[in-house]
This record gives C-alpha cells, structure tokens and sequence, in this order.
C-alpha cells in the first residue's frame, strides 16, 4: 500500500499574531491544510492519507475535511508527537497496527504548510521511493552559502554547485525506515532533524526528487501573503 502522511502537529509560534497554528490559517477561501490535503487525495495511487495533527485539533480538522472534501473516506486523522520525528514514528506505528507493513509499503511525508506541492512532485516521489527506498524533494540553491560556526565570522563559502534546498515530500520504504529507526542510537535520535538524516546517518542513499520554486513552505506572515498571491496568479 501506499500512504501520505501530512504533518501537521506544529503550532506556528513563527507566524505571529495569531494563536492559531500555521496549517489552518485561511488561504483563499479555505485553510491551508486543506489545500495540502486535497493534493494527495485526488492521487488514485495513494490508498490512505494520514493528517497528523495536535491532539486539540483533531475534531477541528475532522470539521474541515468532512466540510471542504467530498469523498473523505481514505483520509484518517490521528494525533501527532511533541517532535516533527515522534509525529512520523506516529503514522509509521498506526500504518503498522492497522494495515501492516510489507515490503512493498511506501510513506510519502509532507508538511501540511506546503499547499502547492504538485502532482507531478507527488508521482516522482512514489516512483522514487519504489525505486530506491528513500528520496527527498530538492530544488537547486540560488543564494550564496555561508557557513559560521560562532555566528560572528566566515568559515567557510561552500561551491553552491553542490548544495540544494530541501523542500517535501520525504517518501521511503516504510519496513527500510522503520528498521533503520530502530537501529538508532540515542545521541543518533537526539540530533535528528529530519526524516532523510535518518538514511544519511546510516549511510543509506536518499534519491534527489526536483521540487518547484512554488512549493513553498508557509512559516512566516510574509509567506501567507506570498502564497495568496500564488494562488490568485493560479486562479486567474
């Protein structure tokens, strides 16, 4: 089987102004969420999608999707972990306990505050993941790279030839993911910071996917305001 799992348990302390977390914040005429959501349902290829939200907006975002989505019998809201990592270990244990995991499996991992992501994104990523068990969403970077350590100096200017921006979906064989989980250290756990680290830590390939400069990820005010205008630009 095939699963998308949207990570939505963040509560948007970046946004500012708002108590509301990021991901139900309105983007034209419906939440963002909403948006990201609809971009996984539509894909006859994933059979389950799974919205992992904060444990107080589970009925809220049950309201949303039985309000905004027809046909919402495939997608299942659960409650996500204090950490973007326990959030996905969630989805990998519900998939576990109530579909089982074969070696044919696949998890698609994608913020909820990336709305634009595309089909064509979406189809790379399975096909990928089928492929080669692991792959990341990337796109070239354009700005020049910095690196301080004391966050007063230059170190170093990488070559940005080989450097990339990365974006979502994650998508991965779920038994390969699952195993190399386990196989973790706890100082290995503890600087985790996303879902491909855990391949690289173990010196497992992660495929490059092409993302799209549109695929944004909404953190800040500033990127609400640029994501309405991506919509209105899509919409006329």
């Amino acid at each position: 089987m095939i699963f998308a799992a949207i990570l939505a348990g963040g509560i948007g302390s970046r946004m500012g102004g708002t108590d509301t977390p990021k991901q139900f914040l309105d983007l034209g005429n419906k939440p963002v969420i909403v948006h990201t959501i609809e971009k996984f349902v539509i894909n006859e290829k994933i059979d389950k999608t799974i919205v992992l939200t904060p444990k107080n907006f589970i009925n809220h975002t049950n309201q949303l999707i039985k309000e905004y989505i027809p046909n919402a019998d495939d997608i299942i809201v659960i409650e996500g972990g204090e950490t973007r990592n326990d959030t996905l270990l969630n989805s990998i244990r519900y998939i576990e306990e109530n579909f089982g995991i074969d070696d044919e499996s696949i998890i698609l991992t994608h913020d909820s505050v990336r709305p634009f992501v595309t089909h064509r994104i979406i189809e790379d990523n399975i096909k990928a993941a089928r492929k080669y068990g692991a792959c990341d969403t990337v796109i070239p970077a354009t700005d020049t790279i910095v690196e301080s350590i004391n966050g007063e100096t230059i170190e170093s200017i990488p070559v940005r030839d080989y450097y990339y921006q990365g974006q979502t979906p994650q998508s991965f064989n779920i038994k390969k993911l699952f195993n190399l989980i386990d196989s973790l250290t706890e100082e290995e756990s503890n600087i985790l910071t996303d879902a491909c680290k855990i391949f690289t830590l173990k010196d497992e390939d992660v495929h490059l996917v092409d993302g799209e400069v549109t695929n944004i990820k909404i953190t800040y005010p500033y990127d609400l305001k640029l994501a309405n205008t991506i919509l209105e630009d899509r919409n006329d």
